[in-house]
């Protein structure tokens, strides 16, 4: 096992390295403010037996958890994808997918996952190229507000068991999952090796203390852990990102070690400023328009390459009760186009079947990319320089399971939005320490391209509208009109009645289709001179034409 524990403070004045004494056999953290990753890397030997039996049948696994809640994504730990749960997959054999892939999720995240079998609850997105493919063949998404599950499997199945179990590292690691802000688990049959990463965009303690942790060499010696205290320098090339700081290795060491690396990076911050927010049109009736409002002075190009070409983009992540009408968005319409500010469809995949309702949908959605209209560089004088640039896409809801009420709660977590900007040829990417690939949406693109990812934030209504009390998510409610069924003792349903009545005007159809059709047999003459079966003769045919 390896680990790989990163620090991002910021620059000027804010970290002093006696703020970190090495030790011996550990290394003490003391006050910092930042944001932190944990990687920390497995070998097939140190997985329990019905993990590494399903890993040993797949490809590539690539797992992409993000909280619900507001977060800051700083270099160079900025990309991000839509809160909740998203699998990517592709199986060691395309003819046989493996049927343990999906219990094994639900056993590690949550038994409430909709996951059955690979090919009936997964989507294909679409790969740019068979050959340098950078996208997994299966995808799957839900919706999860919390790794407790995770946390609970972690501890039980991987930690090393004795005597004190519960006071150990391993037991108090796993626990800080829960307060994490995203976490990714990578695969592939290439490394035999499973990495686990989790980031934090702030110190878990709610004191404001900061950082405040003892890393402790591993008592065998034989697992290694890298510290890494960084920040964020400025870098020569814009498609390059900078960092500066101390390294130490934790009972190697015996004073931390400065050091200073640029790498070529897919992913760049943009300022703090660069926000977006996202609504729903009301009324939303079983036709929502999703809105993305964003602030004029955020749709500045990005600080790319001066011979790149960018393009702002959205990516979707819609869960089956709602839902996108491709042909809808493919259109050529200039007009239908620009009055929702959106240049074309670039992508989509997924259950896009305009007539199924959600009861007999088995996988569990579908994803769309969109390459959204901008602002002109010189607004005419009827433009409102003030305002937010609003962006809207139609999309619509399909029928749902009735309820008591007459309404049913289904929720979309909230889009990215993001710049993709050309690189220059032979710009390696994967140099980069800290690359994050896999996420769904960046294999919709080149290899090389650059992205630079807007910031969500909550508006002010939103805000206000929610209780003090209550947890502010990225995460967007749809209140939805279904068939109302009055339950209770001794009364009859709505369903029941609407049932019956359906029934009894197919059986009244019925009857008064056999009741006309008794009636022109009648009035026809058939039955008393001949009946309609016999073949009449070629003479006669020739006797009636003379």
């Amino acid at each position: 096992m390896r680990q790989r524990i990163t620090y991002i403070h910021e620059a000027e004045g804010a970290f002093n390295p006696n703020q970190v004494p090495v030790g011996d056999d550990s290394l003490s953290i003391q006050s910092l403010q930042g944001s932190k990753e944990a990687r920390v890397t497995f070998g097939f030997k140190e997985l329990p037996q019905e993990l590494w039996q399903v890993l040993k049948q797949c490809h590539e696994l690539h797992v992409r958890w993000v909280t619900e809640r507001p977060y800051d994504a700083v270099s160079p730990f900025s990309s991000r994808v839509s809160p909740g749960l998203h699998v990517f997959y592709t199986p060691a054999s395309q003819d046989q997918p493996t049927s343990q892939l999906c219990p094994l999720l639900r056993e590690v995240f949550s038994t409430q996952l909709k996951c059955t079998e690979p090919e009936e609850s997964f989507i294909s997105p679409p790969i740019l190229s068979t050959r340098f493919a950078s996208t997994s063949a299966l995808q799957f998404y839900q919706s999860l507000s919390s790794l407790e599950e995770l946390v609970t499997y972690i501890q039980q199945k991987i930690c090393p068991q004795g005597q004190e179990d519960k006071d150990n590292a391993c037991y108090e690691r796993a626990a800080s999952l829960l307060s994490a802000d995203s976490l990714d688990i990578d695969y592939d049959n290439i490394s035999h090796a499973l990495t686990i990463s989790a980031y934090w965009s702030q110190p878990s303690s709610s004191d404001g203390a900061g950082w405040n942790e003892k890393i402790n060499k591993d008592e065998k010696g034989a697992h290694k852990v890298e510290v890494g205290l960084l920040a964020i320098q400025e870098a020569i090339e814009p498609e390059e990102i900078s960092v500066g700081g101390f390294l130490a290795v934790v009972g190697e060491d015996s004073k931390l070690k400065p050091t200073l690396f640029s790498f070529p990076s897919r992913h760049h911050p943009l300022p703090s400023t660069s926000i977006y927010t996202v609504n729903f049109q009301q009324p939303t009736g079983l036709h929502p328009t999703l809105q993305l409002s964003i602030p004029r002075s955020s749709l500045t190009p990005p600080p790319a390459p001066a011979d790149s070409t960018c393009a702002l983009h959205t990516y979707l992540t819609l869960p089956s009760a709602i839902f996108a009408d491709k042909y809808q968005l493919s259109t050529t319409d200039t007009l239908f186009l620009q009055s929702h500010n959106l240049i074309a469809l670039r992508s989509i995949a997924g259950e896009t079947d305009l007539e199924a309702p959600d009861w007999v949908t088995k996988r569990w959605g579908s994803n769309l990319l969109l390459e959204l209209a901008t602002p002109p560089a010189k607004p005419s004088t009827s433009d409102n320089d003030d305002g937010d640039w609003e962006i809207t896409i139609p999309l619509h809801l399909r029928y749902l399971h009735p309820s008591a009420s007459g309404y049913r709660n289904t929720s979309i977590p909230w889009p990215i939005v993001f710049w993709a900007c050309t690189s220059e040829e032979g710009t390696k990417m994967g140099t980069n320490p800290f690359d994050r690939v896999n996420l769904g949406w960046d294999g919709l693109f080149g290899p090389r391209t650059m992205f630079y990812q807007l910031h969500p934030s909550l508006s002010e209504e939103s805000t206000l509208a929610k209780d003090t009390t209550a947890q502010l998510k990225l995460v967007e409610q749809i209140k939805v009109p279904v068939l109302g069924i009055e339950d209770g003792d001794g009364d009859r349903s709505q369903a029941r009645n609407i049932e019956v009545i359906t029934v009894i005007v197919i059986l009244a159809g019925f009857f008064w289709v056999l009741w006309k059709l008794g009636r022109v047999v009648k009035t026809s003459g058939f039955g008393r001179n001949r009946s309609p079966l016999v073949a009449v003769s070629k003479d006669e045919v020739k006797d009636k034409k003379e």
